[in-house]
């Protein structure tokens, strides 16, 4: 511990904000479209936020996050 921290008696290693995606996934933006093979969910899928480049939408997992993120209700 250094001796700032040891001052206000904090540590200056731990992760104050390390929930702040609690909840906030690609899986549950409104944006997202999950894909799914013919052997069920792969885990990844497609963010639709943005028009897409010339390789298609980007593709994404489950658990990503990005600040474009919008909860969608039904998820």
């Amino acid at each position: 511990m250094s001796s700032e921290s040891a001052e206000c008696g904090v540590d200056v290693k731990e992760d104050h904000w390390k929930h702040r995606t609690k909840g906030m996934s690609c899986a549950r933006c409104m944006w997202f479209v999950e894909k799914i093979s013919d052997k069920g969910n792969t885990g990844l899928g497609r963010c639709r936020k943005h028009a897409p480049t010339m390789g298609g939408y980007p593709a994404v997992f489950l658990n990503d996050w990005c600040g474009d993120h919008k909860l969608d209700e039904n998820k």
